[in-house]
């Protein structure tokens, strides 16, 4: 969502870590589907500077857009 602070998404994926800035909608969205597939504590919100993150992609999908 727009008027949302962006959080930290941090996804541990097949012994590699992922660093993304997402808003904290589609973050927690991404979160839910992604703790139903994997494992449950392969992703955390984490909430400060997102700075330097890239995008989550696609994260307009986890919005219902």
């Amino acid at each position: 969502m727009p008027d949302e602070k962006d959080v930290h998404l941090s996804v541990f994926l097949h012994g590699v870590r992922m660093d993304f800035a997402a808003c904290l909608t589609a973050a927690l969205c991404f979160v839910e589907d992604h703790r139903s597939r994997h494992y449950v504590d392969a992703v955390n919100v984490i909430p400060g500077d997102t700075s330097g993150f890239p995008r989550l992609p696609c994260a307009s999908l986890y919005l219902g857009r």
